[in-house]
């Protein structure tokens, strides 16, 4: 027997599935939450599962159920779309919305440059970031609230795929009173630092591939200061609070504190990282996640590359 439920239902429980909060939700789709409320549950009854597993005090997750609902929503709903298009205009285009995963430490860099090429070529796709640590984009591209996430290749499981957009080597990273920074052209070891104080960016999966380079050459670092924001790192530096290992270089080499900061190249043969767009492996992507993929996909292959 054909289920009843509608596109509206589907739209809806797509914008819970994405916020995993009722209250958000209800205030994204400007709708009451006892209505979003009703439709869920309507939805639920019609499907015959349940869709969301009620937590008391983090809000909603999806069920394994939900997590295949949301996958061919997204299809159903693209297709709606496609359809009430093509009826009203000539040419074809994609619209509707879009939710691209992307690592907090460089959304900075790359997702103003994703939206305003994705609006210049497909003026119909409504694209908004889902920003995150790795951990959390890549539950979001396995639960279907992101079809693709840009993030880095670090801990990225076996259950996914994904293509490389751009290798970013490491540097060593001094405050301008620092005696290296006299001569930031000559590239320098690990080794000539280890007695001095270090400040590690400690996020999951980028403070393992930091601490592996020094076990990597042999150095043991005296950790310092242990810090999870990537600008953070730059302020403690210029302070003079140690030096550290980064791999995103910015343009200027100005703190947030006010203070210098220099740059100096690695000499030492250590891996690069990758940034990396991901998606569920043998997944079907909608037709606005294949474009905005290839947006990505174009942007880097015309980017400088970085040493």
């Amino acid at each position: 027997m054909a289920k009843s439920f509608t596109l509206v239902q589907l739209r809806y429980f797509t914008a819970v599935a994405r916020h995993e909060n009722m209250r958000a939700a209800a205030l994204d789709l400007n709708v009451t939450q006892s209505t979003l409320s009703a439709a869920i549950h309507q939805l639920e009854r019609e499907v015959g599962a349940e869709l969301f597993q009620r937590l008391s005090s983090r809000g909603l997750r999806l069920t394994a159920e939900g997590r295949r609902l949301l996958i061919g929503a997204k299809t159903v709903l693209e297709d709606a779309d496609q359809l009430y298009q093509s009826v009203r205009a000539e040419r074809e285009e994609l619209v509707g919305d879009l939710v691209v995963g992307i690592f907090s430490p460089i959304a900075p860099f790359h997702a103003p440059n994703i939206l305003t090429a994705v609006e210049k070529r497909h003026p119909g796709i409504k694209l908004t970031f889902l920003e995150g640590d790795q951990e959390t984009l890549m539950r979001a591209v396995r639960d279907g609230i992101c079809e693709i996430a840009v993030m880095y290749d670090l801990g990225v499981g076996t259950e996914f795929d994904y293509r490389s957009l751009e290798r970013i080597p490491p540097h060593v990273l001094v405050s301008a009173d620092h005696p290296r920074a006299a001569h930031p052209e000559q590239p320098v070891h690990l080794r000539d630092f280890e007695d001095e104080p270090f400040v590690l960016l400690d996020l999951k999966h980028s403070r393992e591939y930091y601490l592996d380079i020094f076990k990597r050459l042999g150095v043991r670092p005296r950790i310092r200061h242990f810090v999870s924001g990537y600008e953070t790192v730059r302020s403690y530096v210029g302070l003079g609070q140690g030096y550290s290992v980064l791999n995103r270089r910015l343009v200027h080499d100005l703190t947030y504190a006010g203070r210098r900061i220099v740059a100096l190249e690695l000499a030492d043969d250590v891996p690069p990282i990758e940034v990396v767009l991901v998606r569920l492996r043998d997944a079907r992507l909608t037709r606005k996640a294949l474009a905005v993929e290839q947006v990505c996909v174009d942007l880097h292959a015309t980017a400088p590359q970085h040493r």
